[in-house]
């Protein structure tokens, strides 16, 4: 894999894995019962600690890339072995 895609790779699960953590221990002023500030909606999350949860964005996409790193470089799934890819073929067969 070059570095190149191994960023790209990494990038794109990282994203995925912080919309996987962003909703874990948010709650709202209204969900909570307190006093909602005027001008703010009653959604909004009290405390949204977002640098814990990029803390442990990076460290769950770190695993999660490790095991597609391996996968990868190991071979352990062809495109071959994916039932809706089509079978390649180099062009001497």
């Amino acid at each position: 894999m070059q570095l190149i895609s191994g960023i790209a790779i990494y990038f794109i699960i990282w994203w995925m894995v912080l919309f996987l953590v962003l909703p874990w221990g948010a709650a709202s002023a209204h969900e909570l019962g307190l006093d909602v500030d005027p001008g703010t909606m009653k959604s909004a999350p009290v405390k949204p600690r977002m640098l814990l949860k990029f803390g442990i964005t990076t460290l769950a996409a770190g695993v999660v890339f490790a095991c597609v790193y391996l996968v990868i470089t190991n071979n352990l799934i062809s495109l071959d072995e994916i039932p809706f890819f089509p079978k390649y073929r180099s062009i001497t067969d």
